[in-house]
């Protein structure tokens, strides 16, 4: 039997949480991220900022959960826990917005997904809905009616999961300049 679950992340997670990210850069982005880039990823560095949002989040409305999955057998202790994916949000700031949008595009009651993602190696397993439906349950507890989350045009992964969430674009849109390549990205919204 398998133990799928998610909690919030602690100290003892911000390694594997750039393990994952790196790892689903480098496998479910080089489509759209030049190699280059991906390349330079660097994972003591990425360690340390997720150590700074895991124990020193801005606010108590910034949060990381991680997905867990851990295997047991009937009758004996549970077996080796998988941290499987992750999810980071908090309050809609700036970055969220797009270029030339007005400061006031996004009410108060916004909450900005900066982070969702699942290791390729533990897909199609349900680690995305419960990150998903784990974070919906702490942006209601925290007054949050709104969330939105930049997702890369050309991640068909991510847009088929957030439109089958009941996600939508909004109409706002944006390039990144990854090594003089301007990479589209999509804000997808919902009402919580």
């Amino acid at each position: 039997m398998v133990l799928c679950y998610v909690r919030v992340a602690t100290p003892d997670d911000p390694g594997e949480i750039a393990r994952i990210q790196m790892t689903t850069w480098q496998v479910a982005y080089d489509r759209f991220i030049p190699r280059t880039v991906i390349d330079q990823l660097d994972q003591n560095w990425l360690t340390r900022q997720w150590e700074d949002a895991v124990t020193s989040p801005p606010t108590s409305q910034h949060r990381v959960l991680v997905a867990v999955e851990q295997a047991e057998k009937p009758g004996t202790k549970p077996g080796q826990a998988y941290r499987a994916g992750f999810a980071a949000s908090g309050p809609a700031d700036p970055s969220a917005l797009a270029p030339d949008e007005n400061h006031n595009a996004l009410s108060d009651g916004t909450v900005a997904v900066t982070e969702l993602m699942v290791e390729p190696r533990w897909g199609r397993r349900g680690h995305g809905s419960r990150l998903l439906s784990a974070s919906v349950d702490h942006w209601r507890q925290d007054g949050f009616d709104t969330a939105v989350f930049w997702v890369f045009r050309d991640d068909a992964a991510t847009v088929s999961f957030l439109t089958s969430a009941g996600w939508a674009p909004d109409g706002a849109a944006r390039a990144l300049d990854v090594d003089d390549l301007l990479v589209p990205q999509v804000r997808y919204r919902t009402r919580l």
